[in-house]
């Protein structure tokens, strides 16, 4: 009864371990279908690491996400011709709001600490210009917190 246990079990560790293997090759041969994958990992992308803990990465990449949804709420609002609304949402997740002047002065890079000043600062005259309820007007302005977005994730990696 022994052996045939022994069999048993080392069948089965061995099924298991082959089926591990080709779980590896085919996530492998994903990651070689996703060329971009090496590019986003890569420390050698040029960009500048801010060297953030696991827990302030986390955070920033959460901030960041949060601005992309603002801009998308704001650009449903632009076209809904409600700009109040974007206005209201331009200034209070994208401005420079005590909070977001308390987060970004927490940042030991002064550049990158400047960039963030400067896009929280955008948003505000976004707002501003949301109110005028000049599409174009509003437009140039976003387009300018864009140019944030675009000019920091070209110089800075999380």
């Amino acid at each position: 009864m022994t052996i045939k246990r022994g069999i048993i079990v080392l069948g089965i560790l061995s099924f298991a371990g082959i089926n591990l293997i080709s779980y590896a090759e085919d996530s492998d041969n994903q990651m070689e279908r996703m060329p971009h994958h090496d590019m986003m990992q890569s420390t050698n992308d040029g960009r500048i690491s801010l060297g953030l803990s696991p827990e302030m990465k986390q955070h920033q990449l959460s901030n960041m996400r949060s601005h992309v949804e603002a801009v998308q709420i704001i650009i449903r609002f632009i076209a809904e011709e409600e700009f109040e609304k974007a206005s209201q949402t331009a200034h209070a997740r994208l401005g420079l709001t005590e909070e977001m002047k308390k987060m970004c002065n927490m940042f030991s890079n002064e550049n990158f600490r400047n960039l963030g000043l400067a896009f929280h600062e955008s948003g505000d005259a976004l707002g501003d210009a949301l109110q005028t309820k000049d599409i174009k007007a509003s437009l140039r302005a976003l387009n300018t917190t864009m140019g944030y977005c675009v000019q920091c994730h070209a110089t800075y990696r999380q």
